[in-house]
């Protein structure tokens, strides 16, 4: 057969260096090759000097990260005004995860300037990027030494800023970032009832600090959440995310199967039939609907804002659940009595591995900003990571992505989960996946597929990733951008 290639994505929108600078030049600034910074230094005159400037953010409703940025814009306002010169005001679209792709899309699409800044999932960046909807950033980053960040790893790279996946090509500033956590009740670990009780079933101690959880493997685990389950007293030992909506299920099956060797695609080919539908990912299918088990009646529509209730409640002893919900996790009635680890490793000694998916959002600009409106965006990126205003981000709940900032001898100790968040952001412990354009077609079929499963709808591991692998390279096949499914593939269904 015909093995065709991913061709380049179409190419987005450039801005070029002469734009990125022609406000000031509008104004009498000096010449194109004199950096802004330089021209800052000079005491020159911003070109917004005088003028009042209102902003629009687009994010996640319901999203504590999206909401800070515009929370902190009044201290952008007020930077802004001494150091430019010129007036600015912030307000907030907003949509669910589920809807905010197709809110953007709208509006971009006709376009507008109506969301000058959008918070976008990093999935989205080829669906933004290939029709010439945002703006490529590396001469935006290239003129503006100050937005030239040294990441704490490269997946900060990979997943918020990157497409096409290996190329040169950035598209995103990382606003959030975000990994999955261990969310446990550290009160009941320290309960001396509950350690003998442990040690005398198990032989072994209770896990009780972070140390312990980084070297735990899921079979260790699992003796945790079935020591802390008991229904009749309506607590359950844990709760991970099963929903169908958006990529719920998709986040917290992939590390069952990454973690043990599987894989979800060939990037290079497109090729998805014979690496979803693998014996790997299949066993990982049954082990993931295995620990439901362990977790309150229910959890098959388990999604962030359930996990939160239920941990909250304290009808779990512990959670799988996003780094960028810990202040939402952690109430003022658990201060203290939260321990927030890295979840477990996948498999026995040596082979034991944890490979967990990304989350969290990049910013990105429209690229049908006029002058002005463009000129402000990156004003407040170069703001927004100063490291003053990124320790503050910090300290309101936020996830911060630079070296600097993670690196700073005080960072763990400003959340209790900033510690295994930073643990998870190094390289190999998580990952991404898909940035293609068509990722919104590809998650549908997944998710409807692996929904089926976890709720019993089929019992048939291997044929439902039959199913989703023969429809997701069908949907790249379509677009050239995979080869055409094989013979096996017809007919195939839920």
């Amino acid at each position: 057969m015909t093995r065709s290639i991913i061709r380049p994505a179409k190419p987005g929108l450039v801005l070029p260096r002469r734009r990125l600078l022609q406000g000031a030049a509008a104004f009498g600034a000096a010449t194109l090759g004199a950096p802004f910074v330089n021209r800052l230094q000079a005491q020159e005159a911003h070109p917004l000097a005088g003028q009042s400037i209102q902003m629009s953010i687009l994010g996640i409703a319901g999203w504590l990260p999206s909401s800070l940025g515009v929370q902190m814009s009044p201290l952008f306002a007020d930077y802004a005004k001494e150091q430019y010169g010129y007036d600015v005001s912030f307000t907030f679209a907003e949509a669910p995860f589920a809807d905010l792709f197709q809110k953007a899309a709208t509006s971009l699409a006709t376009r507008s300037q109506e969301y000058n800044i959008i918070i976008s999932d990093s999935q989205w960046l080829g669906a933004l990027a290939q029709p010439g909807w945002i703006v490529q950033l590396n001469d935006i980053i290239a003129q503006n030494p100050e937005l030239d960040i040294e990441w704490y790893s490269d997946i900060v790279v990979d997943t918020y800023m990157r497409y096409p996946d290996g190329s040169d090509q950035l598209w995103g500033l990382p606003q959030e970032g975000d990994t999955i956590a261990l969310f446990l009740r550290q009160d009941m670990l320290d309960d001396p009832a509950e350690q003998e009780a442990f040690q005398a079933a198990h032989g072994m101690p209770l896990p009780r600090t972070f140390e312990d959880y980084e070297n735990l493997t899921m079979a260790e685990f699992e003796k945790v959440a079935a020591h802390f389950n008991r229904p009749d007293q309506n607590l359950y030992g844990t709760a991970m995310q099963y929903s169908r909506v958006y990529d719920f299920v998709s986040c917290y099956l992939y590390p069952f199967m990454w973690s043990q060797g599987g894989d979800i695609w060939n990037p290079e080919t497109g090729e998805v039939v014979g690496i979803l539908n693998s014996d790997i990912n299949a066993r990982a299918m049954e082990q993931m609907r295995d620990w439901l088990r362990y977790q309150p009646p229910g959890a098959t529509n388990f999604g962030i804002a359930e996990i939160i209730d239920v941990f909250t409640q304290g009808r779990v002893f512990s959670s799988f659940q996003w780094a960028a919900v810990g202040l939402s996790m952690i109430t003022p009635e658990l201060e203290g009595k939260v321990l927030v680890a890295p979840p477990p490793k996948h498999g026995e000694g040596e082979a034991a591995r944890r490979v967990y998916t990304m989350g969290g959002q990049p910013w990105v600009l429209n690229a049908y900003n006029d002058d002005a409106h463009m000129r402000v965006a990156i004003d407040f990126l170069k703001w927004w990571y100063k490291p003053e205003t990124a320790l503050e981000f910090a300290r309101r709940g936020g996830n911060p992505a630079d070296a600097a900032t993670l690196n700073d001898p005080g960072f763990d100790a400003i959340n209790p989960w900033n510690r295994a968040y930073k643990y998870m952001l190094t390289e190999g412990r998580s990952r991404d996946f898909w940035h293609h354009p068509k990722y919104a077609e590809m998650l549908a079929v997944q998710q409807e597929g692996f929904s089926a499963f976890m709720t019993g709808q089929s019992d048939d591991a291997m044929g439902v990733l039959d199913y989703i692998a023969c429809a997701q390279q069908q949907i790249l096949a379509d677009v050239g951008d995979a080869p055409e499914v094989p013979s096996m593939c017809y007919g195939t269904s839920l």
